[in-house]
């Protein structure tokens, strides 16, 4: 009963005995079977005289079957974390406390740098510059350079933006303190609060705590994630036509002359020097965080949010467009 029994695989087997010398590569006609595929028709012959069939893929590397271990993923995450305190030290000692970095330390900041802080924050959003052009002079703009008020108003729009995406920030809950203060200091100190949590963020999960309260701020900025978008949007859009075209009639020179300041302006001031570094800071982690957060999104805009997210600015405007809205 064994003749029966044998298949294909022995067959081929004789006729490579029996082949003349000439051809020792007859053999090769046998099929060839990947390692991973499952075992051929000797299998039950296997089975019969006693003997355990091969497993159809063996582990590889380890037993990892090819796949990221826990271990590899730990590794990533603590090194991330170390990077970014890391990079909040940096950031806190070269732009604030070091005198190496072009302009004043916080420490020796001038009056004039004081009162430019207060000129611009006057002129927050060309609010004030865009009254007085309406012929409305209840308060008097302060006339700034038009590239200052174009950088300081650029960063502190894509700032506003930041606000729904962390709110809507799957890992939220394992920042303890609160959204609402760490945005509104955000807009104040920029990456010097947005870098520490992108660090907390990264921490385990803590299954004891509760899930996060909603704030009404919070739930505000959610609701009208969409007109938080296109206000902020096109206050940057206006940042840089301002920039190079605000108040001609003042004397502060074509585009070149105007670009030649930026340049100036950002190897002299402290203040636009941070700004700098602000700009390349959201350019990174604006991606990050709207790709861990995509399931956010509309279905049908994934994958357009998806592609947007690298461009600064826009991708995080895509982003509150395409907000799914969350029923209570």
């Amino acid at each position: 009963m064994a003749a029966p029994l044998l298949c294909s695989a022995a067959s081929s087997y004789r006729v490579t005995l029996l082949a003349p010398r000439a051809l020792p590569y007859r053999a090769a006609a046998r099929p060839m079977v990947s390692p991973c595929s499952s075992p051929p028709c000797i299998a039950p012959w296997l089975r019969r005289a006693g003997a355990r069939a091969p497993p159809p893929c063996a582990t590889k590397r380890g037993g990892s079957g090819g796949e990221v271990s826990p271990s590899d993923g730990e590794g990533t995450r603590v090194l991330l974390q170390a990077a970014l305190w890391g990079a909040e030290a940096a950031y806190i000692l070269w732009l604030f406390l070091f005198p190496y970095a072009p302009g004043d330390p916080l420490w020796a900041i001038s009056q004039d740098t004081i009162t430019d802080l207060v000129g611009l924050s006057l002129n927050f959003f060309f609010i004030l510059p865009l009254i007085n052009s309406a012929g409305v002079h209840l308060l008097e703009s302060p006339v700034m350079h038009p590239v200052d008020e174009g950088l300081f108003n650029f960063v502190i729009a894509w700032t506003l933006l930041f606000a729904p995406l962390l709110f809507t920030d799957a890992s939220r809950d394992r920042y303890k303190g609160s959204i609402d203060v760490l945005w509104g200091c955000q807009m104040f100190l920029t990456n010097t609060f947005l870098i520490p949590y992108m660090a907390i963020r990264l921490n385990d999960v803590d299954k004891n705590q509760p899930p996060p309260q909603t704030s009404k701020l919070s739930s505000l900025m959610v609701r009208r994630a969409s007109g938080v978008g296109i206000t902020g949007g096109l206050v940057c859009i206006l940042s840089i036509v301002w920039a190079f075209f605000g108040r001609a009639d003042a004397d502060f020179g074509g585009i070149l002359d105007r670009w030649q300041y930026a340049q100036d302006y950002v190897l002299t001031e402290r203040l636009a020097y941070a700004f700098l570094w602000d700009i390349l800071l959201y350019s990174i982690f604006q991606p990050w965080l709207i790709g861990d957060n995509l399931q956010n999104v509309k279905p049908k805009a994934t994958e357009l949010v998806n592609l947007a997210r690298f461009i600064p600015v826009i991708g995080i405007v895509a982003y509150l467009l395409f907000l799914e809205e969350k029923k209570d």
